[in-house]
């Protein structure tokens, strides 16, 4: 097939919801006329614990891309598989419909999202429609990133050296837009504003995750020109803006990984190691992004709820129901897990520091199963995305590939002490504690407030079961058990 040919072709996002700098989409529309088709998979998104607010997130990109892609005469169609077992019939449908020549998808990774793809290109293949599928949400393609002895790598450092020298060698470009198209008499679905089963988010919630991949352009910009450089010494403050606040706009496929890579090159002078500490840090959290996914695809037991390290799941872990809820419903009695529990739950996201703080909480202070946190968090994420998940809990319960030693924990009270000083963020997301001054943040003082805001946890908790149950007596907060801070 070549550039003259009129064949309709077919793109189907999924995780690409951008104009720019997409793979299928160009290729797509470099070799005919062409259209663009989103199934929606309710049933499927709610086996897969995805939050409602990335459900939402996901709809208000689909429409703003609708409205670009309308600029260029490629109508986007909304199609239902409620299950991804119902797509490849649902998509040969269409395909016979409009006379499809060729169906473009960009890879995505997993042992559900291969066995789609594999059975739609089957379906199809046997319908003599051709299936093209292209590197997109990676910079490289899975197993090709291998040890000396052509196994994937289980540790981040030596991915990251053979990174560096592959993409010294062969970075990859930028993919050019799609040209205008010829008129087409398809018309365009309406995009559905919600699906049945997710609830649509809080408009505080929507306002902080603005969509189009015009926003998230301007988010890149942003910080490549103005944070960047900072972005060493800034991250680990979760009350001060020192990441990019991108991952959601990543996991959906708003901006592609290679924008981000040259952006911050060109911040760097093209360079991966050396030069700015800020952008070379930044460049690893987009390699250790990569290695998820990788790990993803080479282990795919991390899919199937399984532990990476084998010997782990001989753990013992704690059945706590009632030390899980009050660490699902931020009412643990320790400040900065209650603060960065109610960051998620308002907002659908939480700054990475806090992340490993919880996940250590959950998994080595209260042993509770790192399965547990994980579901929680895709469940309530707006930046939900299986590998990274994954990864981060297993790295944090040391279950995981390239993972901290068991033995290493995070306490909670350190962690504030160094990280929210003054107790910014403490105060932010906990306004009864807004009495907390430098004072009481300090070694000592800190351990002291703790404990008051413990016992107003435990008091708050009687009160209000007394007045639902009166007679009946709840067993306090987590914090005020046996666990011990100092």
């Amino acid at each position: 097939m070549n550039r003259t040919d009129t064949t309709m072709q077919l793109i189907w996002l999924r995780s690409d919801l951008r104009l720019h700098d997409n793979t299928a989409l160009s290729a797509a529309a470099a070799r005919g006329p062409c259209v663009a088709v989103y199934l929606l998979s309710p049933e499927q998104w709610l086996e897969h614990d995805d939050a409602p607010c990335k459900v939402d997130f996901w709809l208000r990109n689909l429409g703003q891309l609708s409205l670009e892609l309308v600029k260029f005469n490629i109508p986007l169609l909304v199609r239902q598989a409620s299950r991804w077992d119902a797509a490849p019939k649902v998509l040969l449908d269409l395909c016979r419909q409009l006379e499809i020549g060729a169906v473009h998808v960009n890879e995505e990774y997993g042992i559900h999202e291969t066995r789609r793809d594999n059975a739609v290109a089957q379906a199809l293949k046997a319908a003599g429609i051709d299936f093209h599928s292209y590197l997109d949400q990676l910079l490289l393609s899975p197993g090709t990133v291998l040890t000396k002895t052509g196994t994937y790598f289980q540790v981040f450092s030596q991915f990251r050296k053979v990174c560096y020298d592959r993409l010294r060698h062969s970075l990859p470009g930028l993919v050019v837009a799609p040209g205008v198209q010829a008129p087409q008499a398809i018309a365009s679905d309406e995009i559905p504003v919600s699906v049945e089963g997710f609830d649509t988010p809080k408009e505080s919630l929507r306002a902080l995750w603005p969509a189009s991949e015009a926003q998230a352009k301007r988010r890149l910009d942003t910080f490549a020109d103005a944070q960047i450089d900072d972005y060493q010494s800034q991250r680990d403050f979760p009350a001060k803006p020192g990441t990019s606040q991108l991952s959601a706009y990543l996991a959906a496929g708003v901006i592609s990984p290679r924008q981000c890579l040259h952006a911050a090159l060109q911040s760097n002078q093209g360079e991966f190691e050396s030069g700015k500490v800020g952008a070379v840090t930044w460049i690893n959290e987009l390699l250790w992004r990569e290695f998820y996914k990788h790990i993803l695809v080479g282990y795919p037991r991390v899919s199937r709820h399984r532990a990476f390290r084998p010997e782990t799941e001989a753990l013992a872990w704690r059945d706590a129901p009632n030390e899980l809820a009050a660490w699902k419903e931020a009412r643990t009695g320790l400040p900065i897990i209650d603060a960065a529990m109610r960051q998620l739950l308002e907002t659908g996201w939480m700054h990475n520091r806090l992340r490993m703080v919880v996940a250590m909480f959950l998994t080595k202070n209260l042993l509770i199963d790192w399965r547990e946190g994980e579901r929680f968090f895709m469940r309530h994420l707006i930046d939900g995305d299986l590998a990274a998940n994954n990864g981060g809990w297993q790295w944090s319960s040391s279950t995981g590939t390239d993972s901290a030693p068991y033995f290493r924990i995070f306490n909670p009270l350190s962690q504030s002490e160094k990280f929210d000083a003054e107790g910014v963020f403490i105060k932010h997301w906990l306004p009864e504690l807004a009495g907390l001054n430098k004072r009481s943040a300090q070694p000592g003082e800190c351990r002291r407030f703790v404990r008051r805001y413990r016992l107003s946890i435990a008091h708050r908790q009687s009160r209000q079961v007394s007045r639902a149950s009166p007679g009946r007596i709840q067993e306090p907060a987590i914090a005020t058990g046996r666990r011990r801070w100092s």
